[in-house]
């Protein structure tokens, strides 16, 4: 398989802090790779090196087998980069901004500019000092998408967009993925990494801790379930994929493993259920969960 990025033994220091720490990442090319975890974990210095914005302190970055430092512009010519928080000339329209940067790639399709814009309901006439932060985030994803670009960095693409934009975003990824271009996303949301991608890294301190597919990560996923029923539950701490159990006079409260639930839930109707609720953890909730409280 061919590698759109290539990461060996990645240190990253300010000053006497070590900011990453020994990272090990292989992304082959047409794969979607989301790259998650806490906020502070690591995450955009990671984007940042290989954009060749910042420069490792050690170890080897490639993007297509070139240098993410050294040889930054030609990579940059097959790229195409959304960050969580996008800043625009506050005097051009974001029409404007979008033909400057489809424009930079030498690539041109109105088509595609045009359906984007109509898919992200912009109004592309707006001068930039004008938009909101969700209105910035569509004018750089309209640009990044109209781009025929082979890798699409795309570190919190969604910050700031409502939910049916998110479906929008979703639904371009996709799209690129069905045309074989890879995409490096950073999500806080796990909804969007379970729908759009083929492997997860996960962050922490600094330290990639885990790499896999989702079915691989699936140990990852519980449930917090609050249930009240007519008859005292019993055997529920017995149970495989059970944990965290709280007893109210009310109701009962635990955790569940996804693997698990069907058993879990069929265990549960014999005592007569009369409410049953279900959330899933926050990605904050999973790290502290499964590799305990930063240190």
């Amino acid at each position: 398989m061919k590698l759109s990025v290539e990461i060996k033994d990645l240190n990253k220091y300010f000053g006497k802090f070590q900011a990453l720490k020994g990272i090990n990442l292989e992304i082959g090319e047409g794969e979607v790779f989301a790259y998650i975890g806490p906020n502070g974990a690591g995450k955009s210095t990671t984007i940042r090196v290989l954009l060749g914005i910042l420069q490792a302190s050690s170890g080897q970055v490639k993007v297509f087998g070139q240098d993410a430092w050294k040889d930054a512009v030609e990579v940059h010519k097959r790229i195409a980069y959304v960050p969580g928080d996008v800043n625009l000339w506050p005097n051009l329209t974001g029409g404007e901004v979008i033909d400057l940067f489809v424009k930079l790639r030498g690539s041109h399709d109105k088509a595609l500019r045009e359906r984007l814009i109509r898919d992200f309901n912009l109004d592309p006439t707006k001068k930039c000092r004008t938009y909101s932060k969700g209105n910035r985030q569509k004018v750089a994803l309209v640009a990044a998408f109209a781009s025929n670009a082979d890798l699409y960095i795309l570190d919190e693409p969604t910050s700031g967009l409502d939910p049916l934009m998110e479906q929008v975003f979703q639904e371009c990824v996709l799209e690129q993925k069905n045309k074989g271009k890879g995409v490096f996303l950073s999500s806080h949301i796990m909804s969007e990494v379970e729908r759009l991608c083929d492997r997860v890294g996960i962050i922490r301190e600094g330290q990639l801790v885990e790499v896999g597919t989702l079915d691989d990560l699936r140990h990852l996923t519980s449930y917090t379930m609050t249930v009240a029923t007519e008859r005292t539950i019993e055997g529920l701490e017995q149970m495989d994929g059970v944990y965290d159990i709280y007893r109210s006079d009310a109701d009962i409260k635990f955790q569940v493993n996804t693997d698990h639930m069907g058993a879990v839930i069929s265990h549960l109707t014999s005592f007569g259920i009369k409410k049953l609720e279900s959330a899933p953890p926050s990605l904050e909730e999973l790290f502290m969960r499964h590799y305990g409280a930063p240190s």
